[in-house]
């Protein structure tokens, strides 16, 4: 593979979205900041009343119902090689690869521990229909180290042969390689990190990825019979501009991503330390933000995506453009969905599980994480 840009035809059809109107006044009055929208509930919501013996009843419950359903599998990945500006995600920023493999250690450890209380130790093994690596990077980790997390959960869940098993990549850091290894693996769907194509856009944001890295990873996707790709874009970051981010656009078209979603980035430098190195002045105003979303709504669906709702489309051939259609979408922890309604049982540092009626995050911090599981 030479790296080249490749694209995909997309069909274009007739939409029905109506592009909105929205006026100044309404953008004063609801143009604050608050919890993230994209998950349910919000972090605000979460307490430390939650303890370890309530989420092993919820496991125990899920266990006793009398119809078993497939689950959803997440593995958080905290680790990045280097540090990208806007990021809101829990993530450990390093070089010394050693530090996943001491992860991968434990993390086989909680794998065995979730198990065990969802009834493993009576011979019973939960079937799972969706596994989703993210991050982070989980790329960051070796082939070997890939190979042994995903054997790992193989010895104590059944992977569906119809399921979705997808892997957030970085396009700077695989090659047509490491993509084939990551089908040979199973996953079958990834997502890649873009945010905007423009290369001052990314100087501001520490985050230079050419767009030939990007179209490359693409290639080797579709080469090695990945099922569905989407890329992550952000909106409202320095230096954009709404021409700017049309140009961005008009790219992703052009590599017939099968599914996109459009971030709003959040500035909250208080919470988020790596934010502070961005100058909020160069980012655009809220009007501005407005206007590219509704670019992006309007340059998107005449080229043949369906808007899914808040920040997603989808290729109108695609499932998630299909369960739209006939009111079947589904709405998860970890967002649109074509499955029913399905526990979710998350793996790592800082991971959200959705057990029955309850909502649980793992502790935050990497010395913790090791320190509870010892």
């Amino acid at each position: 593979m030479d790296g080249a840009p490749q694209s995909v035809e997309v069909p274009r059809v007739e939409t029905e979205v109506e592009i909105p109107v929205v006026s100044s006044e309404l953008i004063r009055r609801f143009g604050l900041s608050g919890p993230r929208y994209t998950s349910y509930p919000t972090a605000d919501r979460f307490h430390d009343r939650f303890d370890a013996s309530r989420h092993i009843y919820s496991l125990e419950q899920l266990r006793a119902a009398p119809q078993a359903t497939p689950l959803s599998l997440y593995v958080h990945v905290p680790f990045c090689q280097s540090l990208c500006y806007y990021c809101a995600c829990n993530k450990i920023v390093t070089k010394d690869r050693r530090r996943a493999q001491t992860y991968v250690d434990y993390l086989l450890r909680e794998i065995a521990l979730q198990a065990q209380h969802l009834g493993e130790q009576r011979g019973e093994r939960g079937q799972v229909c969706q596994l989703h690596w993210g991050g982070g990077t989980p790329t960051f980790m070796r082939d070997d180290e890939m190979v042994r997390l995903m054997v790992g959960l193989r010895e104590h869940f059944d992977l569906l042969p119809d399921g979705e098993y997808s892997i957030e990549i970085d396009p700077r850091t695989v090659s047509a390689a490491r993509i084939a290894a990551l089908a040979e693996l199973g996953f079958n769907r990834m997502s890649i990190g873009v945010q905007d194509f423009d290369a001052e856009v990314q100087q501001a944001v520490h985050r230079l990825q050419p767009a030939e890295l990007t179209f490359a990873a693409i290639a080797a996707g579709r080469a090695n019979g990945f099922q569905s790709i989407n890329l992550d874009l952000i909106y409202g970051l320095p230096r954009q501009t709404v021409a700017g981010f049309e140009r961005t656009l008009d790219r992703v078209i052009e590599s017939g991503a099968d599914r996109i979603a459009l971030y709003n980035y959040a500035h909250l430098p208080a919470r988020f330390k790596p934010q502070r190195r961005i100058d909020p002045a160069q980012c655009p105003d809220i009007d501005a933000r407005v206007q590219i979303f509704l670019l992006a709504l309007r340059k998107l669906t005449s080229a043949g995506y369906a808007y899914i709702g808040l920040d997603h489309f989808a290729r109108h051939d695609d499932e998630l453009a299909r369960a739209t259609r006939e009111g079947a979408l589904q709405r998860n922890f970890q967002g649109y969905s074509t499955r029913p309604d399905c526990d979710l049982l998350a793996l790592g540092v800082s991971a959200i599980s959705k057990i029955g009626p309850t909502y649980s995050q793992n502790v935050r911090t990497l010395d913790e994480y090791y320190e509870r599981l010892d």
